[in-house]
């Protein structure tokens, strides 16, 4: 009876986290019932001790690319980085090859997609690559210029994500305290990672790396 009732304890009660006992907000690792969980989703509760799931459920998910965090990148305002980054597969003008394609329609102008946050952006940004697909073209364009776009090194598009979140960071105060607030906290996404995706890909990565160098300056 004994053992049983110990077996019992194990079942009923949740682990508790280092960091929900601390200095952390118990509600970054709140659990969310299996049957509200989204097929691309990776629940709060998943998290180990010392980490923490950048979930859209909570706060955290300021720091997704999909939040609505306006920000101003080398003169041009954007309404998200998941707008920022989807608009770079949409044709620059009509000069672009991507204009003049044969058979190809662009559901949405680049400057529409821009302005575009959370799965409005991601499903426009997938429909360009269905044209990029079709076309064989494995570049998209910034100010003019082709680059390459899954690059398995860092390169100009990790570059251009980059710098773009760290404009995200320094126009909006929530982000810069939502992510210091994570301390030493391992981020990790909400969502499922492809095998081997490309280092821009892994923005949890880069929000670590930032958060290094912004407490340094502590």
């Amino acid at each position: 009876m004994r053992f049983a009732a110990v077996l019992f304890s194990c079942v009923v009660l949740p682990p508790v986290h280092a960091a929900q006992a601390g200095s952390y907000p118990s509600q970054w690792w709140a659990p969310v019932p299996e049957d509200q969980k989204a097929v691309w989703e990776i629940l709060p509760q998943a998290a180990k001790p010392g980490q923490v799931i950048l979930s859209k459920r909570n706060e955290l998910g300021i720091l997704s690319n999909f939040a609505a965090t306006p920000f101003v990148y080398r003169g041009k305002r954007y309404a998200s980085i998941e707008g920022f980054w989807q608009m770079m597969l949409y044709p620059e003008g009509p000069e672009d090859p991507r204009s003049k394609a044969a058979g190809i329609t662009w559901a949405h102008t680049r400057e529409e997609v821009g302005q575009m946050s959370g799965f409005n952006a991601k499903d426009a940004g997938t429909a360009a690559e269905d044209n990029m697909r079709i076309m064989g073209i494995d570049w998209v364009t910034f100010k003019g210029n082709r680059i390459r776009y899954r690059s398995q090194k860092k390169a100009d598009h990790y570059d251009l994500i980059a710098a773009a979140m760290r404009s995200k960071l320094e126009q909006n105060p929530k982000v810069r305290e939502i992510l210091l607030a994570t301390g030493d906290l391992i981020l990790l996404p909400d969502h499922i990672e492809e095998p081997g995706a490309p280092a821009e890909w892994l923005y949890f990565q880069i929000w670590m790396e930032i958060r290094t160098e912004l407490q340094k300056k502590r």
